[in-house]
C-alpha cells in the first residue's frame, strides 16, 4: 500500500525567468543547493523526458548512514514551468512542479509543489527527509539566483 502527501514553498529572487529556469531544470546544479545530494550524472533521456539523471544521496536514520541512488527526469522545461519526477526503489516517487512568474522590480516568484508517494512503512521517514531537504534547498535558492544574476550583470 502507498501513501502520498504534498508540501509547498515559495522563493523570490532578483533574476530573470531564464536564469531561474536554467538553474532549476539542470539537475547537475542541484548538488549546490540540495543538502542530501552527493553526485549527479546526466544520462541519455528516458522516453518522454527532456533530460534524465542518476542521482546519489547520502541519508541518515539515527546512527545509520547510507547512500541511495535514484533516477530523475525533467518532463517539462518551459520559461514559466518545470516538472521533474524522481523514482527510487521501492516504489517511491517525488514529483516537483515548479511555476515561475516575473514580478515587479525585477523579481521572480518561484512556487514549488512537491508530492511524495512511497510505500506506507517507509512514507513518514521519506516524507520527513524530502521536506527537510527541499526546504533547505529553498533557503539556498534565492541567494544562489541573486548571486548568479549579480555576476552576470554589467558593471
Amino acid at each position: 500500500m502507498l501513501s502520498s502527501d504534498t508540501f509547498s514553498y515559495t522563493v523570490q529572487a532578483r533574476c530573470s525567468l531564464a536564469e531561474a529556469a536554467a538553474l532549476l531544470s539542470d539537475l547537475t546544479r542541484q548538488g549546490e543547493l540540495h543538502p542530501l545530494i552527493v553526485r549527479v550524472r546526466r544520462v541519455p533521456p528516458r522516453p518522454g523526458a527532456r533530460a534524465s539523471y542518476t542521482i546519489n544521496d547520502r541519508l541518515a536514520a539515527g546512527p545509520l548512514r547510507f547512500r541511495t541512488t535514484y533516477q530523475a527526469d525533467v518532463l517539462i522545461c518551459e520559461p514559466d514551468e518545470i516538472v521533474t519526477v524522481a523514482r527510487q526503489w521501492p516504489a517511491t516517487t517525488v514529483r516537483n512542479h515548479t511555476r515561475l512568474r516575473a514580478e515587479p522590480d525585477g523579481l521572480v516568484r518561484i512556487d514549488v509543489d512537491i508530492t511524495l508517494r512511497a510505500p506506507t512503512p517507509l512514507f513518514r521517514y521519506a516524507f520527513r527527509q524530502a521536506r527537510a531537504a527541499h526546504l533547505a534547498l529553498a533557503a539556498r535558492l534565492g541567494a544562489a539566483l541573486n548571486n548568479a544574476h549579480d555576476e552576470q550583470a554589467p558593471n
